[in-house]
């Protein structure tokens, strides 16, 4: 069997969400609203980058790695700190889904980075 992953890139929806910030249309409040347990998460699990938060520019960002699927059963809604664990993943399970979350622990920004559906195909 072989995997086949198929990406939803959200830069698109990122840019224009800081693009209102930055012109006034948005507020700090309106793109600052992580929920407290996902800065939480973000603090002890997140994978921290070399890239400074786009709205504070004065942390780094974290990655989250949330996967979710009907087969998962104990690991549905589990947070992994970096993708390399979904080689293991996918030879456990024929179809999930991650949501690559970027967050900033300082002023709370968050934004889904993309999504990654893995499904097992037929074949060799």
């Amino acid at each position: 069997m072989r995997c086949v992953a198929t990406t939803v890139d959200y830069t698109l929806r990122k840019r224009s969400v800081l693009r209102d910030f930055r012109c006034g249309r948005l507020s700090v409040y309106d793109v600052c609203d992580a929920h407290p347990e996902i800065r939480r998460i973000a603090t002890n699990v997140g994978e921290r980058t070399s890239c400074l938060c786009p709205v504070c520019r004065k942390e780094n960002l974290r990655l989250l790695n949330f996967v979710y699927g009907n087969e998962l059963e104990s690991d549905n809604g589990r947070v992994y700190p970096t993708e390399a664990v979904f080689d293991g993943l996918r030879k456990r399970y024929r179809d999930f889904t991650c949501y690559v979350v970027e967050v900033c622990i300082g002023c709370n920004w968050n934004h889904l980075v993309r999504s990654i559906n893995f499904k097992n195909a037929g074949g060799g």
